[in-house]
């Protein structure tokens, strides 16, 4: 595991886009997108940076049902910030009849897609972000998906929420040759203090059971507890 610490969210996003386009140009061709409000700076940033997008597939390890389009719809706000602008793939999580049938569709999609260890999809590159409660991707505390270990991508019912999710499950997040989580503002110290130092079992915290190379970025007001 590695941690790096910088001075303000503008520079994590600096430091981020530019770690992401290299990892890109050294051979990471598939990429999973972080959703929320921290990533978006990042994804902007990666608009200018040298990188081969025609050879990229980007993938979400969660969206939201929603239908697409709605601006809660990861897809959307990855497709306005980034995808929008280069020549990429980004495949979106079906709108279908129900989230059930959405991530079965969604599972055979990555199955096709993600590079293949042992006969098991194994993403190159994964983007993740930390939840005050401890959650990453839609892997929520206390939920269903959580002790998923069959499936690669599932439907979630997060009850906090009140509502599905659609989530990649720990088997396939821990199947990823690296793990980039992006973590920023004062309202995620206490979730990145019990994280990284090893008082809580969450979610986020589980990612470091897995074989990928896991990198946090954070910035200076997540990391004050620290």
């Amino acid at each position: 595991m590695q941690l790096e610490v910088f001075a303000d969210a503008a520079t994590l996003a600096d430091e981020a886009s530019s770690l992401i386009a290299a990892q890109i140009r050294s051979g990471m061709t598939t990429l999973g997108l972080a959703g929320g409000n921290t990533p978006r700076a990042t994804y902007e940033r990666l608009r200018s940076q040298d990188v081969p997008w025609d050879g990229v597939v980007a993938w979400l390890p969660d969206e939201r049902w929603v239908p697409p389009g709605h601006p809660d719809r990861n897809a959307t706000m990855a497709s306005t910030t980034l995808f929008d602008h280069v020549p990429a793939t980004l495949l979106e999580v079906p709108w279908v009849d129900g989230p059930e049938q959405a991530a079965l569709l969604y599972e055979e999609a990555l199955q096709e897609v993600l590079p293949s260890a042992h006969g098991h999809p194994g993403p190159d590159l994964v983007l993740l972000g930390l939840g005050d409660d401890g959650h990453t991707a839609s892997l929520f505390p206390d939920t269903a998906a959580v002790d998923e270990r069959d499936r690669l991508y599932v439907s979630n019912w997060v009850p906090a929420k009140d509502a599905w999710r659609l989530t990649a499950t720990l088997p396939l997040l821990w199947a990823a040759q690296r793990i980039i989580f992006l973590v920023s503002g004062a309202g995620k110290a206490r979730a990145l203090k019990s994280t990284l130092q090893g008082a809580a079992s969450t979610p986020a915290a589980r990612m470091l059971d897995g074989a990928a190379d896991v990198v946090w970025m954070v910035d200076r007001e997540a990391a004050q507890l620290l």
